[in-house]
């Protein structure tokens, strides 16, 4: 008997190596196997993905930690239920006109937002070398990777951060590195996986098997290289060398958690850093921990394990 497929739609940012968890769940019939079918649409703005969620367009999406975070304390009901970019695949890539920080006076640094953690995350690395915003150069928002990375050829910005694999490509083509956010903050909750809460517990058995596929999805692009390369070459439009360096650094410094999960560390870090969540009066939520339901990701984990161990006995 043919199981009967549930329809989702999940949003996310372009056409970035972020969102190859999501991309192996759908290549791989992960999403299906749990009787999902599940489209994935990709947006150039990192405002509209969130706004496509609250809106209830789709159910759920990649999305920038920092729209939960502020969101939630403006009495909003979305929340993080998984990881994402856990930990920065960024460099700060500069023109090639560009030798070092003191030459970015005056000059244009390019972000996805102005209300993604990013842009606190360029503030600091230019602080350290003696550059304050907004007096010494500009920041504005571009859109995502793919974006500033056409505005950083074509001269309209000066500097900004570029994620693997497209930071290989520029350093290749002779644009310089100023900085590698990931030395000084080692832990940051860039994206991470988003839902609304009343949809969820409405949907909670539905939310449970999503998030079995999600599991399934990250295992096997951690022991998957030769089939992430190919799923990576189709998505991304990058040649094969480039990604084999992206899944390396991504498995390396486990970008993607392995077990699918936000994680805490990284979520306080995106909040000490970020100016906009900095700035809010009172937080109603004193702990990072306490934007991120792992209610279903709990299960699915329970749930797996125990699928494990029958199918040992079997």
């Amino acid at each position: 008997m043919t199981q009967s497929m549930t329809k989702l739609a999940f949003a996310a940012v372009s056409r970035n190596y972020f969102n190859m968890p999501v991309w192996v769940g759908v290549d791989q019939g992960f999403f299906r196997d749990e009787g999902i079918e599940l489209a994935v649409e990709l947006h150039e703005s990192v405002d509209e993905v969130s706004n496509r969620l609250y809106d209830g367009r789709v159910q759920l999406a990649y999305g920038i930690t920092e729209h939960v975070i502020l969101d939630s304390e403006s009495g909003g009901q979305s929340e993080i239920i998984g990881g994402n970019v856990n930990r920065l695949p960024f460099s700060l890539v500069a023109g090639k006109d560009i030798d070092g920080f003191e030459d970015m006076r005056g000059k244009v640094v390019g972000v996805s937002s102005l209300e993604a953690g990013s842009s606190s995350l360029v503030m600091r690395l230019f602080e350290a070398h003696g550059l304050h915003h907004p007096a010494d150069y500009t920041i504005r928002a571009v859109g995502p990777i793919l974006s500033r990375w056409e505005k950083l050829q074509n001269g309209e910005i000066s500097a900004g951060l570029q994620g693997a694999p497209l930071n290989y490509i520029a350093a290749d083509a002779g644009y310089p590195t100023l900085a590698d956010p990931r030395v000084d903050f080692p832990d940051f909750q860039f994206t991470s996986l988003h839902v609304l809460s009343p949809w969820a517990a409405a949907n909670h058995e539905l939310a449970v098997r999503f998030m079995r596929a999600f599991l399934r999805a990250h295992e096997w692009f951690y022991a998957n290289k030769e089939g992430a390369a190919e799923i990576a070459m189709r998505e991304t439009g990058v040649e094969r060398r480039y990604v084999d360096r992206a899944w390396e650094e991504y498995v390396g410094s486990e970008i993607f958690p392995r077990d699918g999960d936000a994680s805490d560390a990284a979520v306080q870090a995106l909040i000490e850093i970020s100016g906009l969540i900095r700035a809010l009066p009172n937080r109603t939520k004193t702990h990072a921990a306490d934007y991120i339901n792992r209610t279903y990701l709990r299960e699915a984990q329970a749930s797996r394990l125990h699928d494990s161990r029958e199918s040992r006995r079997a």
